[in-house]
């Protein structure tokens, strides 16, 4: 397959923009307002030139999974879903349970409802570096705290 003029002109601009690291610290956040903050910023649309087609967006750091806040009763009420594959293999857990056992898987959950159901979600997506306490690996890219 030939790459035209317009598709390298779109790969190299993505190879020349400049990524930052970004943490948001979820401590008593809410679950919601953490996850849409975090989906913007990795579809860069916080940056001057946003272009919805576009890898834009800059990789997102989350601390503090596990000390996420959910209103209402949605940790009892707010129910996950998924199938194994084999007949009769829907499995089921609670909003609750999942904040107990997974925080992180929690929070992929709902950034990733909120970018796009495409190539280009799939792709931001796995800029998104979830961890369930204040500690992270990422040090040495000198990562910036936004607030919400």
């Amino acid at each position: 397959m030939k790459l035209t003029e317009q598709t390298r002109s779109v790969s190299r601009e993505n190879a020349l923009r400049e990524r930052r690291w970004i943490i948001i610290d979820a401590d008593g956040r809410a679950l919601g307002r953490v996850a849409a903050r975090a989906a913007s910023v990795l579809r860069g649309k916080h940056r001057p030139d946003f272009t919805p087609n576009q890898d834009a967006g800059d990789f997102v750091v989350v601390i503090n999974a596990a000390k996420v806040k959910l209103t209402g009763a949605k940790l009892t009420d707010k129910v996950y879903h998924h199938h194994t594959g084999y007949p009769g293999g829907i499995r089921s857990t609670t909003a609750g349970k999942l904040l107990q056992t997974r925080p992180e898987r929690l929070m992929e959950m709902a950034v990733h409802g909120m970018l796009p159901k495409n190539r280009l979600g799939r792709r931001l997506f796995t800029k998104l570096k979830v961890y369930r306490d204040g500690d992270h690996p990422h040090a040495a890219q000198q990562p910036t705290a936004i607030s919400l």
